[in-house]
Order: structure tokens, then sequence, then C-alpha cells
């Protein structure tokens, strides 16, 4: 009887160590567990917010190299303003086809806005400025087609092809005529030049391209750091 008793006590024992080991064991997995998921998230956190903190920096740093280039921006553009001889040659104060200032003829050079009438009014007015006649002119309104483009942060100059023919037209007037393109406020790229007749009764057919560039916006763009 002792024996068996002796033994129920051992066994006793023995599920008692059993269920504290495994208790012990089970705890232990637990926060096993926890460490390596509360490691994780503390790794992620800090990634993140050493991305953030770069990101802040770099931001800051662009800051304050655009504000230190404020003033000497200023400056560039009054002394550019300034000029009393214009970038095309012509007088800054006056009113003649190649007078105006530079930041106006730097405006005039490249519209935002399409506007195929105008263009030809410009090349009607060159002619006239030399007495020439204009026969023919012919192009593509594409302002419709155009109305869709809009303003962007990086916008792209866009070609307007044209071509005019005159008559009558003399060596010497042609000549004018092709140099006063040249020297126009809005770029005139001459494409192809035909010439037809004698030196003092010629038939010039021009084809060119000029440009116009949808209007610049300046937008504050905000990032997503992950």
């Amino acid at each position: 009887m002792a024996n068996k008793i002796r033994f129920s006590a051992k066994r006793v024992a023995i599920n008692k160590a059993n269920a504290q080991i495994v208790t012990i064991v089970a705890v232990a997995s637990v926060l096993t567990i926890f460490s390596l998921v509360a490691a994780k998230t503390l790794w992620a956190e800090q990634g993140f917010q050493s991305r953030l903190i770069s990101a802040k920096e770099k931001a800051r740093d662009q800051l304050n190299s655009n504000s230190k280039a404020v003033d000497s921006l200023m400056a560039a553009y009054k002394d550019f303003e300034s000029q009393t001889t214009n970038i095309i040659g012509g007088s800054s104060s006056g009113t003649g086809s190649q007078d105006g200032d530079n930041a106006t003829i730097v405006l005039d050079a490249l519209p935002s806005q399409y506007d195929f009438p105008a263009l030809t009014s410009s090349i009607q007015k060159i002619a006239d400025s030399l007495n020439l006649k204009i026969s023919d002119f012919s192009g593509t309104d594409e302002e419709v087609a155009q109305q869709g483009t809009q303003a962007s942060d990086s916008p792209q100059a866009v070609a307007m092809p044209f071509s005019f023919t005159i008559q009558g037209a003399n060596y010497g007037s042609v000549k004018s005529l092709i140099k006063m393109l040249e020297q126009s406020i809005r770029p005139i790229q001459i494409q192809n030049l035909t010439i037809k007749g004698t030196e003092q009764q010629m038939e010039v057919t021009i084809q060119a391209q000029t440009y116009y560039q949808p209007g610049k916006i300046m937008s504050i763009k905000t990032e997503t750091i992950k």
C-alpha cells in the first residue's frame, strides 16, 4: 500500500512538472513571437522614419537653394529687360516691327494660345512693309483640335506649318523678306524656298513653320513616403 502511495505521489509530481514545462514553453513561445513581431514593426518604422527624414532634408535643401537663387535671378531679369537694344536688334522703347523690350519679345515669340489668324496677319504685315503682295497663303487652321491642349508643368512647343506665295518681286525685296522672316519676333523656320521667273519678276513660294507653346503652370506637388 505504501508503495502505491509513493508511486501516486511521484506521478503527481511528474505531471505537475510537465504542466509547468508546458506553461513555460508556451509563455516563452508567446514572448518570442511578440518580440519578433515587435522587432519587425520597429524595424519597418525606423526605415519609414529614415526615408521621411531624408525626403524632408532634400526638400529643405532645395528650398534653401531656390531662395538663394531668387536674388540673382531678379538681377539677371532686370538686366535682360533693361537693354537699350533688344535681342533681335530693335529698340527696346520703339514701336517698329523689331522694337520692344526683351521681356515682351520673349512672350510674343512663343504665344501660349494657338492663333492661326494672328500668324496670317503677322506674315501679311511683313509683306506689306516691303510692298510685296501675297497671292496665296495656305495652312491648316487647327484651332479646334488645339483647344484641348492644356497648360502643364512641362509644356512642349507645337509646330504651326504654313506656306505663302509672292508674285512680282525682285531680288532685293526677296532678300529683305527672308531677312525679316529670320529676324521676326516669332521664330519662323523656312523649310522650302521655290523661286521662279527673272531677277525683276520673281514668283516666290515659301514653306515654313512657326510655333506656339501652351502655358506653364507652377504647382506644389506632394510626395507619399512609404
